[in-house]
């Protein structure tokens, strides 16, 4: 066999190993793969080896081997056939007996036929080492096998009992903290509770004082809503505004401070409830948490109703971590303080706004009557500069008017020299021939009629902006009789509309309480 020769060299042994299929890697089922761990050793097939190569017994492998032919091999003539004699040999071939049926045919050659199929002693020996030597390491993977899932077992119980000693641990932690926090929250709302006792009383004290202050406020801010009936820029956030402001601050101070402290004791109140039921809940939702981690504390391996809930590690539920949990708790403490400050700060502020009233009321009303009569004296001499520009800008518009009509007479006047320098350039292009000459003529044609262009495009340029000159002078005499008639109008309501209402004082006595 030709194709084999290369490995004429090698030993039969490796040569057969490199054929054999590892039988003995038959591997376990899927649920029981090996995670780790060294795979099970190969078989040897140093069984199978022979010292001796005989092409015609048979092999449970391939087995690299070279025939020769045998020319000179004295054979007998009852171990040939002469119908299979290959060419070159000098004697027929030879044929291989059946160890059944060569007997009968020659019982010399079949006996000696068989004495070779048979294995050699070498070869039993190596069977029997070799089945010796995978049994040991069969063994000794088994006893490995055996110690590492002792091993494997052992710390699987350890960690499974540290994990539940250290899980109780904790659960025995947060079952203090929820009980700290729920004695915190409990002790905070009793004193909320306690505080909210007196707001009745000091809505009733405010609502009082803010009745007694109604007519001076409905003054001011009448006063406040006829000067917002002035137009334009006479909208001005002039000396009465702000006295009128100022005026309005203090009496607000009585009223408006009352009010806004009456809502904010309104406000107040709501806030409280609102603190009050963030506690409630919160003391709630901590009960029923102490509840359920103090049966979770109490649970062991042998207790009833434990049972499987598959793929219960992988749904999180939670909405907040430990930091959150005791931030919003300490946060709902922090407001219910704060609520109560502001309701203490809330009582003392309604006193003093009332007591600050009485001497603010008719300072700040003679401010605004002596705001008034400035802001008077200074509009009527504002309205007579307003007619005076208006009386220039009117002369303006005469003049300018006149000066458009000088600006449209002159472009008119280019019109008929342009028309005539035109029709010469027009007239001389229908010359014939090399008649169509650029001479000086009409080299000075077209100079004319650029010159005559240039010239019309500038008056036109000149006389748009006479135009938006115009319009400029119109818009500004527009502006004016604008101004007249707000200043017109804001007089007439800082003079007879507020000064008409603030002739008398409207309070004879003074709020004391």
């Amino acid at each position: 066999m030709s194709g084999h020769e290369g490995n004429e060299g090698l030993p039969a042994q490796s040569v057969m190993y490199s054929q054999l299929q590892p039988w003995s890697h038959a591997g376990a089922p899927p649920c029981m793969e090996p995670i780790s761990g060294e795979t099970v050793p190969p078989r040897l097939a140093a069984s199978y080896a022979t010292t001796q190569r005989h092409p015609w017994r048979p092999k449970m492998a391939f087995e690299m081997i070279e025939v020769k032919h045998m020319p000179e091999q004295p054979v007998t003539n009852q171990m040939t056939q002469p119908c299979f004699v290959p060419q070159g040999m000098k004697t027929e071939g030879m044929i291989f007996p059946n160890l059944v049926t060569g007997f009968e045919r020659n019982p010399q050659h079949a006996a000696r036929a068989a004495l070779y199929t048979r294995y050699t002693n070498n070869e039993w020996h190596s069977n029997n080492l070799s089945i010796y030597g995978e049994s040991n390491t069969n063994r000794n993977m088994s006893e490995r096998m055996r110690n590492d899932a002792v091993r494997l077992m052992r710390e699987t119980d350890e960690t499974a009992s540290m994990g539940q000693r250290d899980a109780g641990r904790r659960l025995g932690e947060r079952i203090t903290d929820l009980t700290f926090w729920r004695n915190e929250l409990n002790a905070e709302l009793e004193k909320l509770i306690s505080e909210m006792s007196d707001i009745n009383d000091l809505q009733r004290q405010c609502s009082k004082a803010m009745l007694d202050l109604e007519i001076p406020l409905h003054i001011a801010q009448e006063c406040l809503f006829h000067r917002e009936g002035r137009q334009g820029m006479e909208l001005v956030h002039d000396i009465v505004e702000k006295a009128l402001l100022l005026e309005i601050n203090h009496l607000r101070n009585s009223r408006d401070r009352l009010n806004g402290l009456q809502e904010k004791i309104a406000k107040q109140a709501i806030d409280c409830r609102g603190a009050q039921h963030l506690l409630e809940i919160d003391v709630t939702q901590k009960e029923a948490t102490m509840g359920i981690d103090s049966m979770c504390h109490r649970l062991n391996n042998y207790s009833r109703g434990i049972t499987y809930f598959g793929g219960i590690e992988k749904y999180d539920p939670t909405v907040s971590t430990q930091d959150s949990w005791a931030l919003a708790s300490s946060e709902h403490v922090k407001r219910s303080q704060a609520e109560r400050a502001k309701l203490s700060q809330l009582r003392s502020d309604a006193q003093n706004v009332v007591n600050a009233v009485a001497s603010s009321v008719w300072d700040f009303w003679n401010n605004t009557n002596n705001a008034l009569d400035r802001r008077a004296q200074e509009m009527a001499g504002a309205k007579s500069r307003v007619q005076m520009h208006l009386q220039k800008v009117q002369q303006e518009l005469f003049d300018m008017e006149k000066h458009l009509f000088l600006l449209q007479k002159a472009i008119q006047d280019k019109s008929n020299p342009l028309k005539v320098a035109q029709t010469r350039l027009e007239a001389r292009s229908h010359r014939e021939g090399m008649e169509l000459c650029k001479d000086t003529a009409h080299e000075r044609l077209v100079v004319e009629v650029q010159d005559l262009q240039g010239t019309v495009d500038v008056l036109h340029h000149k006389l748009q902006e006479a135009e938006a000159t115009h319009q400029s002078l119109l818009k500004s005499r527009c502006m004016l009789e604008e101004d007249l008639r707000n200043k017109v109008n804001a007089l007439f309501i800082d003079r007879e509309k507020c000064m008409s209402l603030r002739r008398s004082f409207p309070i004879t006595n003074l709020i004391k309480y």
